[in-house]
């Protein structure tokens, strides 16, 4: 696009900047009172109505003893406390402050048991200030869900959440580290009945407001079910028109036709296990060939017309030079994928016992990622480009207001803590490549406040949309953008994410077609998403973010916050151990051994092609040695097998000390020998011992 036409479009701003001037002040006289819409039992919320738990520091919260919560659930799991005891007391529960020290923000606690606690929660104030000041508030309080919201102080209270995730089964094709659920390692199956997915499925619609969310099948890994199609198509049918799975892959990667019934039944996104670029950034998985597998997957998954999230657990010195990596490449395929999700480690599952030098090494936060992307990858101001995931509410209420009171869906709106996540959208240009971070020609912090101001006077649509574009106008800058984006573009972009206009940009619903997929592919610009969800452990716990999650798990008790079910008190080992399906032995006895790939093992793929673009460099780089360097166990299996180590060599310097001692009474009180200063004799040496053999990989099953 010439100059001129930028200059052009600058002037269009400008003009705006004017409209927008007479438009506010109009539109602040004598607002409209909310509606009260279909989806929901209360009104929208105005912005100044939205509650927001204390932010700042230094602040005291509601967290969790590292040590105090383990124990209680042993005695739970062992049936010596009921599990109702979650539900009526603060189990384990201490107070932590949120403080500053030496230019980072960190949690500190102490259990009157277990002693002092602390972990880094940003190593970057500015940073940690800015997420929390654009934090819009709180969704609408939830309510007609006292069914399904019981756990006590764990209790899920505002929204009814963004993804509805739904373990399948336990079992995993997989045994790698980190794994916050344990998969393959509790000694039973816990695995979902074609009616409990179904009646989890029906009931979350129940609860309100009734907003639009996806539904993640996961697991273990969700393919393994046998009723993993089924639930897709279920949950189509019911009105959800974002399915997704969160897989490794490793079937889709070996059966195009699994692919091809997946997208048939719904299939809308796969959430892709993709810890880095090359064989030996995945090598720490113990797949032989797992990133060929996740290439296969990825193309295959692609033609069939399901979109592809990849999903990196972040852990210090194990992958995190590979962020940037994973940034270019989906800069390199901006045709294949238009979302990634960072998740730095959480130390829970397998992880929960992990030891302090370990953790210290390993811990990663969202303020770390943030800046080696920019480091990595040269992209993202973390302070201009950055924003909490629950910024896009405000956003969400304008939707919701420009449907109108009888809509059947509430708009997905991540209400979260401004702790628990955070995004940065990139627009890129498919045929050149070209990226630019879309805040840095666009006003995102003053755009909110414009759209809030909309939302709060409550117009309706007509006004409501005028207002809205003007506001994008007037905070947009054409000479920062990418060079062929358009005024038109931003428009049409906006419209598309949110459908304000009722255009048809390809449909999302469950009668969509190839076409409509093709359709949503076909424009030139990409609205890369790249996103990082930081979930707690009970070093880092907060009761403030739990309270209002968007990632609830449905399960047979109720519907419970991510955290509160995976670390936090671990609902997760409580409730499979309740509706436990099976023994290991007795499942194994009736359904046999499904394969598991470990120890190195590659999987057999009866397709191998793709024409996904790769920087071969990075393919081909070395795994992360840092903590190889630094002496520090990289898993839990690795710490266990030092601690064993360790037991057993002071146990024989034990042994040998009183060997010795032994052997000198003997000598002296029998032999009749006297001690010989500064002799050493022969039997009072230490002996060498051979080096105690690690365990096995474990293998893979028939």
């Amino acid at each position: 696009m010439s100059k001129a036409v930028k200059y052009a479009e600058r002037a269009v701003t400008l003009a705006a900047q004017s409209a927008w001037s007479v438009f506010e002040r109009l539109n602040r006289i004598s607002p409209n009172p909310s509606f009260t819409p279909k989806w929901s039992d209360k009104p929208l919320l105005k912005s100044y109505q939205k509650e927001k738990p204390p932010l700042g520091w230094p602040r005291t919260t509601d967290s969790l003893c590292p040590k105090c919560v383990p124990e209680i659930r042993e005695q739970i799991l062992d049936g010596k406390l009921p599990h109702e005891i979650l539900l009526n007391e603060k189990v384990g529960e201490i107070k932590a402050q949120i403080i500053e020290r030496d230019g980072k923000i960190l949690m500190v606690k102490d259990c009157p048991k277990h002693g002092h606690f602390e972990d880094v929660m940003s190593i970057d104030t500015a940073f940690f200030k800015h997420l929390e000041e654009v934090f819009p508030g709180r969704d609408i309080k939830a309510h007609n869900d006292e069914k399904l919201h019981n756990h006590g102080t764990s209790t899920v209270t505002h929204g009814r959440g963004s993804v509805l995730t739904i373990d399948l089964t336990n079992r995993c094709n997989m045994m790698c580290d980190p794994c916050f659920m344990d998969a393959n390692q509790v000694g039973f199956v816990h695995e979902l009945t074609w009616e409990e997915i179904k009646t989890m499925l029906d009931n979350a619609i129940t609860i309100k407001p009734r907003r639009q969310m996806s539904v993640q099948f996961s697991g273990g890994e969700p393919t393994l079910s046998p009723y993993f199609l089924d639930a897709i198509a279920y949950a189509r049918k019911v009105g959800y028109n974002s399915v997704q799975a969160a897989t490794n892959g490793i079937e889709f990667a070996k059966s195009k036709e699994l692919c091809r019934a997946a997208a048939e039944a719904g299939l809308r996104y796969a959430y892709l296990q993709f810890d880095g670029i090359g064989n030996a950034a995945n090598s720490h998985r113990k797949v032989g060939n797992l990133f060929d597998v996740k290439l296969q997957a990825i193309h295959n998954l692609h033609e069939a017309g399901v979109d592809i999230v990849p999903v990196t657990t972040i852990v210090n010195g194990i992958n995190n030079e590979q962020v940037g990596r994973i940034v270019q490449f989906a800069l390199d395929n901006p045709k294949k994928i238009n979302f990634i999700s960072f998740q730095p480690v959480s130390f829970t599952g397998r992880d929960e016992a992990v030891s302090d030098e370990r953790r210290q090494a390993q811990r990663y936060t969202l303020s770390h990622m943030a800046h080696e992307i920019k480091d990595q990858c040269g992209l993202g101001e973390p302070v201009r480009d950055w924003f909490p995931i629950s910024f896009m509410s405000t956003f969400s209420d304008w939707a919701d207001l420009v449907h109108g009171p009888n809509h059947d869906w509430g708009q997905l709106s991540c209400g979260c803590h401004p702790n628990c996540g955070i995004g940065m959208a990139l627009m890129i240009d498919k045929e050149t490549k070209e990226a630019v971070p879309v805040t840095a020609f666009l006003n995102a912090d003053r755009l909110a406040k414009d759209v809030a101001k909309v939302n709060d006077a409550a117009r309706g649509k007509f006004l409501s949309i005028v207002g809205v574009t003007l506001a994008l106008l007037r905070n947009y800058d054409p000479t920062k953008s990418p060079t062929h984006f358009k005024i038109v573009d931003l428009l049409a972009k906006f419209d598309k994410c949110f459908g304000a206009t009722g255009r048809n940009y390809g449909k999302v619903t469950a009668d969509r077609t190839m076409a409509d997929i093709e359709k949503r592919r076909a424009d030139r610009w990409n609205f890369l998403f790249i996103a990082g969800m930081w979930f707690q452990d009970l070093f880092n716990y907060d009761f403030r973010r739990t309270e209002q999650c968007i990632i609830p798990y449905a399960t047979q008790e109720g519907e419970i916050s991510f955290c509160a079910y995976n670390t936090g008190i671990g609902w997760r080992n409580i409730i499979e151990k309740m509706h436990m399906t099976a023994t290991l032995t007795k499942w194994y006895e009736e359904h046999g051994r499904h394969e598991i790939f470990a120890g190195g093992k590659k999987v057999g793929m009866n397709q191998v092609g793709h024409d996904l673009v790769l920087n071969m460099e990075h393919v081909n780089a070395e795994a992360n040695h840092t903590l190889d360097n630094l002496g520090i166990a990289k898993n839990a299996r690795e710490e266990r097998l030092r601690a064993r180590d360790k037991q057993s060599a002071e146990a024989r310097l034990k042994q040998d000390a009183e060997n010795a001692r032994m052997a000198k009474l003997y000598r002296e009180h029998v032999l009749g020998e006297k001690p010989v200063e500064g002799l050493v004799r022969l039997e009072t040496i230490v002996p060498v011992r051979p080096a105690k053999q690690e365990e096995p990989e474990p293998v893979a099953g028939d």
